[in-house]
Formats: structure tokens, C-alpha cells, sequence
């Protein structure tokens, strides 16, 4: 939750009581360590086959992070013989999830006053 509310509350500026909800009890959660055994990243994959929640600390960006946590969940997923994950990304972050077979789908819309786009993708064993 730290990591969390570090990303989307103070970095964002997302309201508290929306990065807060009653889902992380019934949540897989990947949270990735760095070499100290701090935690520097974060994502959590919900019963209904949403992944969500994806942060990574300021300094652990763009140093493969962002990629374990993903892989992780949709590996979860598979496990979970889900058929497809879904997600909310922000724009920005839209190549990313591209890149890690994520397809976009529908118009942009806001959460939390950030603009994101549905991305979907479709498992196999």
C-alpha cells in the first residue's frame, strides 16, 4: 500500500479514497523487491480477471520492474485458467502494456481524473 499510495496519491495526485478500496483482501498481489529486500513496485490481479493497481517506485522505472510484476499476474491468471485479462491503463502507459500483448480497445475515459484506455488480452495454456 505504500508503494501505492507514494505512485498514485502524492505522485498523481489521485484522492486517497480512491486509490482505497475494498477489493485488496480478495486480491493476488506481485510486489517486486529490490537487492536491499525493499519494495519497489507493485500490482494486484482481481478475482473478476481485472490487473490493476500497477505501480512502480520513481527510481525502478523503466529497469524491467514494471514487466516482472505483469508477467507475474498474467502468469496468475493462466494458472487461474482465466480466458483473458483486462486493464485500465493510462495513456501513457498504453505501449507498455502493447508491448506485453495487451490490445487497446474502446475511447479513452477518466479515473481519478487520469485519462485511460481498456486493453485486453486473451490467454492461452
Amino acid at each position: 500500500m505504500l508503494i501505492r499510495y507514494e505512485v498514485f496519491v502524492q505522485e498523481q495526485r489521485v484522492p486517497v479514497e480512491e486509490e482505497q478500496d475494498l477489493e485488496d483482501p480478495h486480491c493476488v498481489h506481485a510486489v517486486a523487491y529490490d537487492e536491499r529486500g525493499a519494495a519497489v513496485g507493485t500490482g494486484r490481479l482481481l478475482r473478476n480477471a481485472h490487473i490493476g493497481r500497477m505501480a512502480v517506485l520513481a527510481p525502478y522505472r523503466g529497469r524491467g520492474v514494471g514487466s516482472l510484476l505483469l508477467t507475474a499476474l498474467v502468469n496468475e491468471a493462466r494458472r487461474r485458467k482465466y480466458l483473458e485479462v483486462v486493464l485500465a491503463a493510462q495513456l501513457h502507459a498504453q505501449a507498455f502494456y502493447a508491448a506485453h500483448g495487451f490490445v487497446a480497445e474502446g475511447g479513452v475515459f477518466l479515473d481519478a481524473g487520469i485519462e485511460h484506455v481498456t486493453m485486453r488480452h486473451a490467454l492461452t495454456a
